[in-house]
This record gives C-alpha cells, structure tokens and sequence, in this order.
C-alpha cells in the first residue's frame, strides 16, 4: 500500500466485506488512486496505543523478510477504531479456492497446484518459528504464527500462497462472531478443528490440519479410511506416491502427542523429499 497512508483516505475507501474471525473482519478497499488493499479490523485490542504500535512494528519486520508471509504496509490505533493494512491477493484464500470448487463445482486444484501451496505455507511457517524472540519485549512471541488456517493463506496468480495475520493474535482478543452472512463451514469432527492455542506446536497442528483440507481428507473421515487413495483430484505414478507421503506428514502433524509432533524444520525436509518423489521411476 501507500508508505503515507492517511486516516482519511482509507476511511473513504470505497470496499466490501471479504472475511470475518474472531479476531475481526477483513474488508477490501480500494484507495483514491486506485490502489487495492486488505483492511483488517479488530474487534477487541486491550493492548495500550504504545504497545500495540511496538508489536505491529516487530510482527511487520518479519513479515517483509519472507515472501512467504503478507506484508503489514500500515496500522491505525484510534479510541474507537483499531486496524492494520495488507497486500491484497485477487485470488482470494486457499479456503476460497477450496470452498468454490466443492460447492460451486468449479474444477478442482490440480496435485501440483497444491503441492506448491503446501511448500509455501511449510517455508512461511518455518520461517517464523526461526524467529528469535525480542530482548526488550519477552511477552511477544515473534516465533509463533498463532492463527494458521487455510482463509489465512493468500493465493497468488502463480499458485504460490502466503500467510496472512501472522502475530495478529497477539494484537486482540477473540470473540463470538455470527457467520450468517457468508457461507457456513460442513460440520466438522471437533477432534480435527483448529487449534487456538499460541505455541509452534499448535502451529504444526493447524498446518496439518490444512494438508488434510487440501487433500480434501478433513471432512467427515475417519483414522482407518485415511489411507484408503481416494482423493478429490485425479493422481497416478509419482503423483499419487507423492499425495500419500503429504498424507503421512499430516498426521504426524496432528498427532495427539504434542512431543511426537515434528517442528516445521523437519517438515520442510520431509517435503523436500516429497518433491524430489517425482524424479524416481514407478
């Protein structure tokens, strides 16, 4: 966005209403010289106006670092509005894309597609989690995502994705929030919902989490029919070995023993490995 954004010009913004969370809702402005930006409005920050500036200000430098993370371009802390400005992604998120093609019947990613989403969301996360944590300000975790989910990953044209709120759990609290207005979520087993929880290995949960919805694994499946092969886009070969070895990372992923989980290091090395499936013979 604009480096001299003005409280003005983005208040008459013209927009709509992209997303809501708990944390708070996502809306896309269009700025008077025809820039297109993501707002994200919180609904409840109990931090003071000095410590929520400090924090945005850490959570922004490392997002510019990685090319896998949304950039904060600017932020806003007002008596009665408090929001943060990002780069807006026409694709839309990973859940869009997801959402779109299984009720709308559009065609569905293909293998590569997705194999190049997950290494993406693998290297983002990865990338936090090198974080080291800041020595004037031992109560930010800048090591941790906090809120990984697939509406928080970003799609680009070239199918390469990026994550978005990175430390914006961090910056408010959660509330109830009523989705009436878009579209609901199929019901979902609580033993696969994403975890709240503000540690790296909630973070690896909620990142298998997303590998079981882009394998489209997440809903309404069971243990013993995971491994089964069926999927919801077509694979063969090399393919096919290379969808049940991400398979594999993901319920190492969720597994319920938090130790046993692997950390983003490992799973990075592990995906390194599926990429190079690909160049084995059947």
């Amino acid at each position: 966005c604009e480096p001299r954004l003005t409280l003005k010009e983005v208040l008459r913004a013209s927009g709509g209403v992209m997303g809501e969370s708990h944390l708070g809702m996502t809306e896309k402005i269009v700025l008077l010289k025809g820039k297109i930006c993501a707002l994200k409005r919180f609904r409840k920050v109990v931090l003071k106006k000095n410590e929520f500036g400090r924090r945005i200000e850490k959570f922004a430098r490392v997002s510019r670092d990685c090319k896998q993370l949304v950039p904060i371009t600017a932020y806003l802390y007002s008596k009665r509005i408090k929001f943060v400005v990002c780069d807006y992604y026409p694709m839309g998120s990973l859940a869009d894309l997801l959402v779109g093609a299984r009720d709308l019947g559009q065609t569905a990613l293909e293998w590569k597609q997705r194999l190049k989403i997950i290494v993406c969301i693998a290297h983002g996360i990865a990338f936090i989690h090198s974080q080291n944590p800041p020595k004037d300000q031992k109560d930010i975790q800048l090591n941790v995502h906090g809120n990984v989910k697939a509406s928080n990953v970003m799609i680009n044209i070239d199918f390469t994705a990026c994550l978005s709120d990175y430390g914006f759990a961090q910056l408010a609290e959660r509330t109830e929030f009523s989705d009436t207005w878009q579209k609901n979520p199929p019901p979902l087993d609580d033993q696969y919902a994403y975890c709240e929880l503000l540690s790296q290995k909630s973070d690896v949960y909620n990142f298998g989490i997303i590998l079981l919805d882009i394998l489209g694994r997440r809903q309404g499946m069971k243990k013993e029919e995971m491994g089964n092969g069926e999927f919801e886009f077509f694979v063969q070969g090399k393919e096919r070995k290379q969808v049940l070895n991400v398979l594999n990372i993901a319920l190492k992923c969720i597994n319920s023993d938090l130790e046993a989980r692997p950390t983003m290091k490992q799973i990075v090395i592990y995906l390194g490995d599926v990429l190079r499936v690909k160049n084995y013979s059947n």
